[in-house]
């Protein structure tokens, strides 16, 4: 029986601010990636976001960024002297596992945010970096990362685990890489277009890329940006229409 995890970038509420419809897109989901403070979320929406995901058994993973509140992490930071960039991606999977065992929910992956997963992909240091912040805190955590990318070689090479992730609300260039969001298009907000790409990769196996060719995948996790606008409607329609075409939605790294 073929399944798919489906995930969503969660916890990105801070202080006086609100980001994304948390408790809705928590009942569609099988997975949520927190944010741990370095990019948006703060003590307070971690906790709430684990005890959420605790209550509804979907799994939860650290979600670590560059130093970036102001920038929402999408800013690409140069310069980090490179042990100081590995301690601060250490320091956030420690909080979000720390906070996890607080509320009994076990942490279970990993997946980096905005620009420094972006810049990791084609970078093999950078990747390697990613690679050991993970396994310094713990090697059985899962590593979610995309296809053709440098740091799902660098897990394959380091011996995590990596989950293949795909997208639904994003479009994706030649290289298997996500389309740069200063680009047009960068970001889907069609649901029917979303759903149109989606059953294309978990399918048929192919990436459609803007230039229109098509790269070989194998998706295990599925994710829908939770501060795009219009996700939960979106990730509605995808739940709905991979549980019409036999998919089963479930978490990555269980039976």
């Amino acid at each position: 029986m073929r399944k798919i995890d489906l995930n969503c970038d969660m916890g990105e509420s801070f202080g006086a601010y609100t980001i994304g419809d948390d408790a809705a897109m928590m009942k569609l989901v099988t997975s949520a990636n927190v944010a741990c403070g370095f990019h948006a979320g703060d003590p307070v929406v971690m906790r709430k976001t684990i005890r959420m995901a605790r209550d509804l058994g979907v799994s939860v993973g650290a979600h670590p960024s560059f130093a970036d509140l102001y920038g929402f992490g999408r800013r690409r930071i140069s310069g980090e002297k490179p042990e100081d960039l590995e301690t601060q991606l250490i320091f956030q999977i420690l909080s979000m596992r720390g906070m996890c065992g607080l509320e009994d929910h076990p942490m279970t992956h990993v997946k980096t945010h905005g620009a420094i997963g972006n810049m990791a992909a084609s970078d093999p240091e950078l990747a390697a970096l990613c690679v050991r912040a993970v396994k310094a805190v713990d090697a059985n955590l899962i590593f979610v990362t995309l296809p053709y990318s440098e740091t799902y070689k660098a897990a394959e090479k380091a011996g995590i685990q990596v989950a293949c992730e795909i997208y639904a609300d994003r479009t994706y260039t030649d290289k298997g890489e996500l389309t740069p969001r200063s680009e047009a298009g960068a970001v889907i907000h069609d649901p029917k277009q979303s759903v149109a790409q989606v059953l294309e990769m978990v399918l048929e196996g192919h990436i459609p890329t803007t230039s229109g060719k098509r790269l070989p995948v194998e998706p295990e996790t599925l994710c829908v940006h939770g501060d795009t606008p219009g996700a939960v409607d979106i990730c509605r329609a995808l739940r709905a229409s991979l549980e019409e075409q036999g998919i089963t939605i479930a978490p990555f790294g269980r039976g």
